[in-house]
Order: structure tokens, then C-alpha cells, then sequence
């Protein structure tokens, strides 16, 4: 069904190729199903993506928009990423399938680099049609849908346009009669055909040439930059031209022609180029396509944050490009090495494995860190040679274990294993050392990230409050979420201060950054306005600006103060540029409140902060929240802010943390925030007596 689907697709749209994603819900992560119109091995980077990675297919299903791309050059400004795996020139669309009240994953379709840079409405339009059509499809499937482990391709020829179809005959001797030599290659690369003249030319027979790629076939073409004029060719479908030496000397000029289902290729007598270089060194057969893998993997590499994330993108892209079946990450941890991360392995493995030394002769990890030299194991045998016990902790048949150094200090080591003997060709063991070095700086990048981050968390998590006071007449109830990508730690804080029995002062604010800086202004902030408590809100917020002001900071910080009087059931309320509250009152209409904001805390010490006052009736609810509730990209706060006060009064009567859960489900389905949020719920009740 997904094949017809995405030929037909294809063929609407005029695209030259096209695939169709699945969301894997659970694990938040898209796969790819159904390819057309481009080799396997170029999408094989692409074939499973983290819904969190800056890739134009995640953005489309994240932000559930189209995502237009009309070249390389806007490619490499958007999605650096993705134009380093894939530096040609081509238009490119993403779009979700959109299925009844949930997304089923994501369309993509790419277009020669003839295509306009901007795609027209009505195209924009057809495009995102499209994607409904397909994710209402996916709809009508009662079974539970699986990505398979590699994607499917779909031939050409279910996609070309309809076109006459001539005798073979007639064509063959159209084809013979003209001068110069043809051949033709499927989007694969391999041979359909080639001209008897073609066969003299090459000095190699057809039978010998047939279903086999050029650069594999003749040694004399085995040239990375061969490859990849194939590969500009197929993405691009610009015609390509470049020339090449047959041996001894004769030089042929191969010119090809790309289409929908396959390339032309004509091949003539060039001259000599003029200066006398040397031809280029040959490559092993899988060299470009290792070349492009280490491209895609050091610019996946640059992206991570945490160690998390680069054992993840070890497990999920570097163990499937090198058939591997096992990772160790472990890291230099005072003198011993401490796994970080692993895939493959059993815990009773890995506890063996854990906290070595760093001179350990249990397995050669402790050698390759101390010269710097990767090994590689064929087979156990091999293995036990030199390390006897190794192979008996995994039961594994093969291994790379690679040194992780950083200018000259060992950061750890990263272990690849196999499930069966496996031998590691040259250009295997030049890769995998080079990409060693890449994920050594990842490592130490992230291992300073997590240092970091946890202590600007801890630090965080400390100077918020630990619970909310009570008061009778009160109902509060506060909830605070970090971004799920990024430093994990802000500067969003909230309080309910007690300030004697009937009356109670509320505050909401968010400090600039997502580092320790910002937590630790969230905490002089916070500790200013205690000093302040109970003062009318306006000079609260006018003394917690001079304490800004006096600290010179570059940070400025948003800030909601509300005076609650329980007596007299009013509030007074203060605003220093942050998001109104939602407001539900018994028997009126939900809204978000009016009210007058004054300038953020830290821009100038002399400001004044107007105040507006709000009658508290017995239940009136009031939600105070962080702009990382509201501001969703592709959408508008303000309209989100009033359909999130219409949830309040919907919710109304509920416990204020289960009303919490419902405003966050509503505003954040995805659970996937790219800043912080905290909230804080109010709820009035009779005034004291």
C-alpha cells in the first residue's frame, strides 16, 4: 500500500524521488519504510531518525508543518547537518502524515536541481495534500504497522511517467547505428546495457559488465570521484561530464544523462589533459560510500550535547555503517575505565567490564590507550593470542577497539564487536581510526556538558521551593519541566511566599540562558523578592530590579508578582514583562487576563511597574506559567494562551495537579519542549473566617 502510494505520489508531484517515514512513537524516532528514485546505500544514513534531530523530516512532524527546501545553499544555512551528508544540488520537501488526530510519521520528495528555489502555493499545497492522503491511509490499516530493518525500493519503472514503448529491436539498432559509445545504468549505478561497440572500447565483454557497477567492474575507473559524479547525477539530474584514463594511454570523456528510471551514459576519444598530473590513487570498491559515512557521522557528531547522545548516535548510525553488532564506551574516570554507554551486550558482560584499570591486560583496551594504536581482532582466536580470557566475557567473534584521545590524553576507549569473525580491510581501519578521533572530542565535549549541566541542575533543584506553603482559604500546585534538548537547567523559577494567616504572596518569573549563570540570577532574584514579600507588588518588583541593576549582569529576567489577600479576597498583581495568567471564574468565561506589563527586571534601576487589582470570588483559579508554555514555533502565543484558558475552565472542579497535567498535555503533545516551563495554579477558596 505505502508503495503505491509513494509512485503515485511521486508522479503527481513531478519529484524525481520520494520516501515515506514511520513514527515510531515510543521510541521518538521516524524510520523509513519505502525509498524510490535514489540508491539505498545514499539514504542509509537517514534510514532511522531521533524525532529530536535538526533534520528538515523531524521539523516537519515536530512543528507538523511542510518544510520547503529549494537548494543546497538553503540546505547548509537551515540544516548544516544534512548538507554535509549530502552536498548536491537538488529541492527538497518534507511534510507529516497527518492521520486522525495524530501525526503517523513524514513524507519526503526531492526534485532535480533544475526545480525552482520557491515552490509555488498551489505546489506547497499538493504537496501537504499529499501527506493527508497518505497518513488517512495509513488510517485504514487495522493491523499494527513494523518498519522493516532495511527500507524498501521501489523499481523505476512503477514510478516513471507513462511513454511510448518502441520495438527493443527498432531501438537496438537506433542505438548501434549512432557513432560513439553508450551504456546505460540503472539509479542503482549497475549496468542495463551497452553498445557492442561499447564492449570494444572497454576491452571487457558484456557478460562480464552486466549488472555490476562501472567503478567495480574496471579497475581503471576505480576513482572515489567517479562515484560520485554518479551520485551528483542520480540526486541532482544535471547532466554530468568528466574524463578518465583507460590504460595505457588512452583517454575516454563519459558523459552522462540522468532520468527517472536510470542514466544515459556516452562515452568518446578526449584529449590528454593538458598538465601532466598523475592519475588519481585508486580506491577500494566501498571507499566513497565510507568517505560519505564519515562525512555524515562527524557532522552527526558535531550535534550531540550529553553522553547520552553520543552513545546513541554510535548505537543507532556508526554500529549499522560498519555492520557491527556490540558497543563499549568507556571513559578515563581516575585511572579507570567507567562504561558509559553500551549496546549489544549482556549486564553480566558489562559488569565485567566495568571500572578496569587503565592498564588492565584483561582485554587490549588498556594498550590501545596507552599507545594510541587501535587493534583489531579478526576472530577469538586471534583475540585469545593475546588475551586469553576477552573472548569468554561476551561471547563475541570480533573486534575494533579504538583509543579515544584528545591532544594527547586518553579519554576513554570505544569498543565495536561482531557477532561473527570479521575481517577489517584497510580502508575499514582508516575509517573507523579517523572516526576514533571524532569521537573522542564528542566524548570529552559531552563528558564537560554533563559536568556541567548536573551542577547547574543540582543548583537549580536547590533553590526552588520544596513545597508550597498552606494556607487555609488557598489551593496551590506548581510543576516545573526543563527543555527536553539543551542544558536541561534555566533560569524558570516560582513561589508562594506565606505572609501571615490570610494573607499570601505568589511569584513566576525566567531568568535569560539555560546554563549556571541563569540559575544562579533565578536564585538572587528569588531571594530578592523574599526580602521584599509583602510590600506592594510594584515596589517589590522596583527593589528586585535595583538588586539587578547593582549586580551588572548582562542577563535581564521576566517577573509575575501577585498579592493575594484571602481576607479581603482580592489580588494585586505586578508584571515586569512576563505572560499574563489564565483566569476561570465561577460562572464567567475563561480568559487570559489583562494585564499592564512594565519592563523587565535588570534594563533600567528607576522604572516604575504598574499594578493591576482582580476580585478572588470563592473557587476562581488562576494559572501562572513561563513563555516556554506558550510559545510552540509555528504557532501563536496569544491564541494558545486562550485556548489553554478555555482547558482551565474545562478542567475546573479537578485537583490542580491533574489540571497541570491536562495544560501541559494540551500545549505540549509531544513532550518534546525547546525551553523550560514552570507553572504555578492557584485556587481560592471562602475567606477565612
Amino acid at each position: 500500500m505505502l508503495d503505491d502510494a509513494l509512485a503515485d505520489t511521486v508522479r503527481r508531484t513531478g519529484a524525481s524521488a520520494g520516501g515515506i517515514y514511520l513514527l515510531d512513537e515510543s521510541a521518538q524516532v521516524l524510520r523509513l519504510v519505502v525509498l524510490c528514485g535514489v540508491p539505498v546505500e545514499m539514504a542509509w544514513p537517514w534510514r532511522r531518525v531521533p524525532l529530536g534531530v535538526p533534520v528538515p523530516v523531524c521539523d516537519a512532524v515536530r512543528e507538523d508543518r511542510l518544510v520547503w527546501v529549494g537548494s543546497q545553499d538553503d540546505m547548509a544555512r537551515a540544516y548544516p547537518r544534512a548538507a554535509a551528508g549530502l552536498p548536491y544540488r537538488f529541492a527538497f520537501a518534507a511534510t507529516p502524515l497527518q492521520g486522525r488526530g495524530r501525526c503517523r510519521g513524514a513524507l519526503m520528495l526531492l526534485w532535480p536541481a533544475s526545480h525552482p528555489a520557491d515552490a509555488t502555493a498551489r505546489e506547497r499545497g499538493n504537496i501537504a495534500s499529499e501527506g493527508r492522503r497518505i497518513g488517512g491511509l495509513l488510517d485504514e490499516v487495522s493491523e499494527p504497522l513494523t518498519a522493516p530493518e532495511h527500507p524498501r525500493l521501489i523499481p523505476a519503472d512503477a514510478v516513471a511517467r507513462p511513454h511510448g514503448d518502441p520495438s527493443p529491436g527498432a531501438a537496438m539498432d537506433y542505438i548501434e547505428r549512432l557513432p560513439g559509445r553508450a551504456l546505460s545504468l540503472d539509479l542503482q549505478g549497475r549496468i542495463t546495457f551497452l553498445t557492442s561497440a561499447t564492449e570494444s572500447l572497454l576491452g571487457v565483454e558484456a557478460g562480464r559488465l552486466l549488472g555490476t557497477r562501472p567503478w567495480q567492474s574496471l579497475p581503471w575507473l576505480d576513482r572515489t570521484h567517479v562515484e560520485d559524479h554518479y551520485r551528483t547525477a542520480v540526486i541532482s539530474r544535471d547532466p554530468v561530464t568528466f574524463t578518465a584514463l583507460r590504460p595505457p594511454d588512452t583517454w575516454l570523456e563519459f558523459q552522462l544523462y540522468p532520468g527517472a528510471d536510470g542514466i544515459s551514459v556516452r562515452i568518446t576519444p578526449a584529449a590528454a589533459p593538458e598538465a601532466d598530473l598523475p592519475a588519481p590513487a585508486p580506491t577500494s570498491p566501498s571507499q566513497a560510500g565510507r568517505l560519505y559515512q564519515l562525512v555524515h557521522l562527524a557532522a552527526a557528531l558535531t550535534e550531540t550535547v550529553g553522553v547520552r547522545d553520543v552513545v546513541e548516535l554510535i548505537a543507532d548510525q556508526v554500529l549499522p555503517a560498519f555492520g557491527a553488532d556490540g558497543l563499549v564506551l568507556s571513559a578515563n574516570d581516575a585511572g579507570r575505565l567507567k562504561i558509559t554507554g553500551h549496546h549489544g551486550y549482556g549486564q553480566k558482560a558489562i559488569d565485567g567490564l566495568d571500572g578496569l584499570r587503565l592498564d588492565t591486560d584483561l582485554t587490549p583496551a588498556g594498550r590501545v590507550l596507552a599507545d594510541g594504536t587501535p587493534a583489531f581482532f579478526a576472530d577469538p582466536r586471534e583475540m585469545a593470542r593475546r588475551h586469553p580470557r576477552a573472548p569468554q566475557i561476551s561471547g563475541k567473534q570480533a573486534w575494533a577497539f579504538l583509543p579515544l584521545i584528545v591532544s594527547g590524553r586518553p579519554v576513554g576507549c570505544c569498543i565495536l564487536s561482531y557477532d561473527r569473525p570479521h575481517d577489517f580491510g584497510a580502508d575499514e581501519r582508516a575509517v573507523l581510526t579517523s572516526l576514533a578521533g571524532l569521537i573522542a572530542q564528542a566524548l570529552d565535549r559531552a563528558r564537560l556538558y554533563d559536568a556541567t549541566r548536573d551542577l547547574a541542575h543540582g543548583l537549580q533543584q536547590a533553590l526552588l521551593p520544596r513545597s508550597l506553603p498552606s494556607l487555609p482559604g488557598l489551593e496551590c500546585a506548581a510543576r516545573y519541566l526543563p527543555a527536553s534538548r539543551g542544558m536541561d537547567i534555566g533560569g524558570d523559577f516560582y513561589d508562594v511566599i506565606r505572609i501571615d494567616a490570610t494573607t499570601a504572596a505568589a511569584v513566576i518569573g525566567d531568568v535569560q540562558g539555560h546554563n549556571v549563570a541563569a540559575a544562579a540570577l533565578m536564585g538572587q532574584v528569588r531571594t530578592a523578592i523574599h526580602a521584599a514579600a509583602g510590600a506592594p507588588p510594584d515596589q517589590v518588583l522596583a527593589r528586585t530590579n535595583r538588586v539587578l541593576a547593582d549586580l551588572e549582569t548582562d542577563l535581564l529576567a521576566s517577573c509575575l508578582y501577585v498579592h493575594i489577600d484571602l481576607a479581603r479576597q482580592e489580588a494585586v498583581l505586578a508584571s515586569a514583562g512576563h505572560p499574563p495568567p489564565l483566569l476561570h471564574q465561577p460562572d464567567l468565561p475563561p480568559a487570559v487576563m489583562d494585564v499592564e506589563p512594565g519592563p523587565l527586571l535588570g534594563i533600567d534601576p528607576d522604572l516604575a511597574y504598574p499594578l493591576t487589582f482582580q476580585s478572588l470570588s470563592p473557587g476562581t483559579t488562576l494559572a501562572l506559567y513561563t513563555d516556554g508554555l506558550t510559545e510552540v514555533p509555528g504557532t501563536d502565543a496569544e491564541q494558545t494562551a486562550n485556548r489553554l484558558a478555555g482547558h482551565l475552565a474545562h478542567h475546573r472542579g479537578h485537583a490542580l495537579g491533574r489540571i497541570i497535567d491536562a495544560l501541559l498535555d494540551h500545549a505540549r503533545p509531544t513532550a518534546h519542549y525547546t525551553d523550560d516551563i514552570a507553572m504555578l495554579l492557584l485556587r481560592s477558596g471562602p475567606a477565612p473566617g
